[in-house]
């Protein structure tokens, strides 16, 4: 008691704004539940497991500990499970994970020389007590951001349910036979409840669903709450009710009374409809689902280093799969495993390394591949054929990862694509010291695209990229005939594929090469300023590549336009060979005969080169019922490029916090920090003052300003030809031969890349494994034809 006496000046009392860590190591993923425990710094409130307490005594002298153990509580076997009715999981409604309980144990352990004091005890100095209290108190720092982020779907009690008023208009609604009093439609259909109109609802990205009637009836009479015919039974809190000014799924408390007043006698009614809860939750039934997570099929659980799988936080799929396949590469490997130990990353690391983005990439990295973690469920459960891990919870990673950024640090499901990028961003920015060591580079590539003018002369333009985004040419479908066939039996007998088994349907197939070869075709560029003619014309714009990365990714678009102008996903499958060659796509750069066109731009053809949305465009995408502004960034952020861009660009910003902002088109003079970081990306000054000025002063904006307007540039980057010197920039990058295996794949399901499930597949040791959060087995069919990124290691010549 003396010696922690003797050290009461290192102990803190918590304030409100201390953040506590109490239920994972900062620097691995032990928990109270490990052997050792966790000690908790009673100075910083930092944890750690027992293995790297003693690193962190030497490195603060901070010498007071709280140890926290977890022992599991004995519970019956038998406890049933509950039908989830949320798309979520560890929430009431949730999916139910039958976990363990546990009870906990304290002591305090003064270092060195691990001295353990019993907790409670009155014996304790009043001042430990307090702080010990405090601490176990708390919410932990690591459940505090993850539930101030995840909000549960719940339904709230609409503010214009009490007093709506209900017109008496003679309306009875009978029990059954409904149709919407717009159009034909029988399924999908909302009773306004103000005046018993019954009418269609939405129409779904994939083309399904109704035709807008109920919403525009709605915009038409300001007539606030409907309810969704077929889902109204003696449960009146299961029925579908939707507030339109709310823009919301409701309660009515009074929908008894609501209904009644149209004849409704709600405890006759059947279920006969899905709400939109339970439509999105049946998603897991369907084929696709069941193809990419290869439900029904025993899998062979792995363990071991390599083999870890990742605890989902509440729709982190997105990043599990990513983090699975980059931790598979050799430069992610050797930065923050093989030549980085945890002991030198938390050296290095400032005082909170939670909030280090090396750090929590190297806890990662030694997590997922040390083997330590790599630890299956209980023996009873594997006995039943439960493949799961415990996993390790990425959550510390996360946190520090997404820091300030609206959607990747909230609890929604996100763009596996966007992570990627967001994450290859931050790793750069994190190795910036030392860019020999960044592994984000061994994804970076040089593009090269020609403009042909119609005067016959070129101008080159050069950036870098981390992807090939391809479209697919549904076209070039190698099955055609068998499609054909399939489309008139489907007319023929009045079928929707929904009402057609998984072996029925067929689906187009269309070959890698051939959304590779529309990668590079040639694409012509409308209202293109050719400073030779003085004036606009029609230009074409091939696309190559100037070198070719240690890692390759493909993203395939599978977002397209349908009659009506209808979004719909893809249903396609890709033809993705083992290997692939790609050395075809080589720039050649400036070509023998070929002249440069001039470089000077005048005045008036930059200002007309200022973000204008093509109106065509604009008016087509509000006809599907978005906004006039957020189609104009549409059509300005994908430079008019056409409607398909225009909509894949605002299915992926909808949640911008920026989204309703003013489209800016100031062209006062621009901020010099913002010159200063064009110029930092090889610009010069004078182009980067143009972009700035044509952009509103947007960075992002201008360096797309800049890439659509190559012969406005004027420094080396943009009409250097292959034979000339590149930016240091480019002349970095890793180079070598065009041929490419396949060693990953993220697969993805659902009706938009923000909602649905992520998984990844993985070549490791000669055999496909798959990687579905926690759960890692051998892939017996991976999907191949059905990946939304695949990955791609180049092989040595």
């Amino acid at each position: 008691m003396e010696l922690l006496r003797s050290n009461l000046s290192r102990v803190q009392i918590p304030e409100p704004t201390h953040r506590i860590y109490k239920h994972e190591c900062c620097l691995s993923f032990d928990t109270p539940r490990s052997e050792g425990g966790l000690f908790v710094d009673m100075n910083s409130f930092l944890a750690f497991g027992k293995d790297y307490v003693s690193w962190n005594y030497e490195k603060t002298r901070n010498p007071v500990y709280l140890h926290i153990k977890e022992t599991p509580k004995s519970v019956p076997e038998d406890r049933p499970l509950k039908k989830p009715t949320l798309l979520a999981i560890g929430v009431d409604g949730g999916f139910d994970n039958n976990e363990t309980e546990y009870e906990e144990s304290y002591s305090i352990v003064i270092l060195p020389d691990f001295v353990s004091l019993p907790f409670p005890s009155v014996e304790l100095p009043e001042k430990v007590r307090i702080a010990v209290d405090t601490v176990l108190s708390a919410v932990g720092a690591e459940k505090r951001e993850q539930v101030a982020a995840w909000t549960a779907e719940e339904k709230r009690v609409s503010q214009h349910a009490l007093a709506l008023e209900q017109i008496e208009n003679g309306v009875v609604v009978p029990p059954s036979g409904w149709k919407c009093a717009k159009c034909d439609k029988t399924e999908n259909l909302w009773l306004n409840l103000t005046d018993g109109m019954i009418l269609c609802g939405r129409k779904n990205w994939d083309g399904t669903g109704g035709n807008n009637h109920a919403v525009e009836h709605y915009k038409e009479t300001g007539y606030p709450i409907a309810v969704k015919l077929g889902t109204i039974t003696a449960d009146l809190e299961a029925a579908d009710v939707y507030s339109y000014p709310e823009d919301n799924s409701v309660l009515d408390p009074l929908l008894a009374q609501h209904l009644a007043h149209f004849g409704i006698d709600f405890s006759t009614m059947q279920k006969t409809e899905m709400t939109t809860a339970e439509r999105e939750l049946d998603q897991n039934t369907n084929f696709d689902w069941n193809r990419i997570q290869e439900s029904g099929k025993e899998l062979v659980p792995v363990f071991g280093p390599g083999y870890t799988g990742l605890v989902n936080l509440g729709n982190s799929c997105y990043l599990a799969a990513t983090m699975q396949i980059l931790f598979s590469t050799h430069s992610f490997i050797s930065r923050y495993f093989s030549h980085q130990s945890l002991k030198l990353a938390f050296e290095i690391a400032p005082a909170d390394p939670t909030l280090d983005i090396n750090m929590q990439l190297t806890k990662l990295g030694h997590g997922l591949l040390s083997g330590k973690y790599s630890i299956p469920v209980a023996e009873k459960d594997v006995a039943k054929g439960d493949v799961r891990q415990e996993g390790i919870p990425p959550r510390m990673f996360k946190s520090v990862v997404a820091a300030g950024h609206a959607e990747f640090s909230s609890m929604r499901q996100q763009d596996a694509l966007d992570f990627f990028l967001h994450l290859l961003d931050k790793v750069e920015r994190g190795n910036n010291m030392r860019p020999d060591l960044d592994p984000s580079r061994s994804f970076k590539f040089g593009v090269e695209e020609k403009i042909l003018c119609s005067s016959g002369k070129v101008s080159y333009n050069k950036r870098d990229d981390c992807i090939l985004s391809l479209n697919i040419p549904l076209e070039e479908a190698t099955n055609k005939d068998e499609l054909e066939a399939f489309n008139s039996q489907k007319a023929d007998k009045g079928l929707e594929e929904n009402n057609m088994s998984t072996d029925e349907i067929v689906r187009p197939r269309v070959p890698l090469e051939a959304c590779l070869a529309t990668f590079s075709s040639p694409e012509q560029i409308r209202d293109y300023y050719s400073t030779a003619l003085k004036g606009k014309t029609t230009a074409i714009k091939t696309t190559s590549l100037t070198s070719f990365p240690d890692y390759l990714v493909l993203h395939m678009r599978k977002f397209v336009m349908e009659a009506g102008w209808v979004p719909k996903k893809l249903d396609v499958y890709i033809d993705v060979p083992d290997v692939i060659d790609i050395s075809h796509m080589r720039s050649k750069g400036l070509q023998p005969g070929e002249e440069l066109l001039p470089d000077d731009v005048p005045e008036e053809a930059m200002e007309s080169a200022q973000p204008v949305a093509n109106e065509e465009i604009v008016a087509q995408l509000v006809s599907m019922g978005f906004s006039q502004l957020h189609c104009q960034k549409a059509a300005i952020n994908t430079s008019n490029t056409g409607v398909e861009d225009a909509m894949t660009w605002l299915l992926s910003h909808m949640d911008d916090p920026d989204i309703d902002a003013p489209i800016s088109h100031q062209t006062s003079d621009v901020d010099q920090s913002s010159v200063d970081t064009l110029i930092s990306f090889g610009f010069a000054e004078e182009v980067a003052r143009k972009a700035l000025k044509a952009s509103g002063g947007d960075i992002e904006k201008a360096t797309d300003w800049i890439f659509n307007n190559p012969n406005a540039t004027i420094s080396d980057m943009d009409v250097s030809s292959s034979n000339s010197a590149q930016t240091p920039a480019q002349s970095a990058l890793p180079d070598g031969g065009g041929r490419y295996k396949l060693f990953g794949i993220v697969s993805h399901i659902g009706t938009s890349t923000h909602c649905g499930h992520y998984v990844a597949h993985i070549m490791k040791e000669g055999r496909w494994v798959i990687f579905n959060d926690s759960k890692v087995g051998i892939s017996t069919n991976p999907p191949k034809d059905m990946g939304y990124l695949y990955f791609f290691q180049r092989l040595d010549n």
